[in-house]
């Protein structure tokens, strides 16, 4: 299990997940779709009940299932990381047809030259946006419909791939945030507030922004202490991979752990990852919490309202 976290909000229970790693043997990478049972810590249970598997570009990096969303009509939508630290941008932007009963599941790419592709959010208007990690062309890329219906022509998917896998060519891309100021280098999570502001991460800084309907910079709600940043001792107020927002405007992030001395050894470490949320007074972040840790590597957040 891996990346970003998807509920349905059709009251079946089910939930989305990435799943990349530890494969078993004829097993393929994709997209768990999970019914979720209990309602509490310790009743809690899934049950795979279909898997979304799409082709791959020639990544020269593990393809990595990261990001995902469902639309109001049940059309769901993924990314894939593709390359992440050289190379041509082959990360994918894939939407998915229902029913999603098995692993032949119908999709549609609508983007397959994405950097380093991360979080999917979607706003009440029906946009999706896209959160993008690679240095040299990071930022948060906004996709506007009416996006394909189905696989065919008819549907809005009008081309293929390299792989011969479906494609649109119709869809609108535009730049939503770009990467560079108030320490946004590399947008990581995604997560609307009620009031329908925008909130990204970036891993590397340990920064978490709020951005408005425009993509305009509002504040900082999440920043490292002065003279703390990513090096060999972990930043103390963490590394935000994936964010959510509860029902009370909590902020909930995972702090995937990166720490390193250069290049080689950069990265998220073993043991060392936590979960932390940001609570409000009188409108102010206050100074995040941590809820657990001695994670590996925890990648996302999910908020289930029942």
């Amino acid at each position: 299990i891996n990346a970003q976290l998807c509920f349905f909000s059709d009251g079946s229970g089910r939930m989305i997940a990435g799943e990349d790693t530890g494969q078993k043997a004829g097993d393929r990478q994709g997209w768990g779709i999970f019914r979720l049972t209990g309602d509490g810590v310790g009743s809690f249970a899934t049950d795979e009940v279909a898997k979304l598997v799409p082709t791959y570009q020639s990544s020269s990096d593990n393809a990595e299932n990261y990001g995902c969303g469902v639309l109001p009509d049940g059309r769901v939508l993924t990314t894939d990381v593709g390359n992440q630290s050289s190379g041509q941008g082959d990360g994918q932007l894939i939407i998915w047809f229902p029913p999603y009963d098995s692993e032949q599941i119908s999709y549609c790419k609508l983007d397959i030259g994405l950097t380093t592709a991360q979080a999917i959010e979607i706003d009440d208007e029906g946009r999706v946006y896209v959160a993008t990690a690679f240095p040299t062309s990071a930022g948060v890329y906004r996709y506007t419909g009416p996006f394909p219906t189905d696989a065919t022509p008819a549907g809005g998917c009008d081309s293929t791939d390299g792989t011969g896998a479906p494609l649109s060519s119709k869809v609108q891309k535009e730049t939503f945030v770009g990467a560079g100021e108030h320490g946004m280098v590399t947008p990581s999570g995604l997560a609307f507030t009620a009031d329908g502001h925008l909130l990204v991460s970036s891993v590397i800084t340990g920064t978490i922004n709020e951005y408005d309907a425009d993509g305009q910079f509002v504040r900082t709600i999440l920043q490292p202490p002065a003279g703390e940043a990513a090096g060999p001792e972990p930043i103390s107020t963490g590394t935000p991979l994936g964010i959510a927002v509860g029902p009370d405007g909590t902020v909930y992030y995972a702090d995937i752990g990166i720490v390193g001395t250069g290049i080689a050894d950069f990265g998220p470490k073993d043991g060392i990852g936590t979960v932390r949320r940001i609570t409000f007074r009188d409108g102010q972040p206050q100074p995040p919490e941590t809820m657990a840790s001695g994670y590996a590597f925890p990648d996302a957040v999910g908020v289930l309202t029942r």
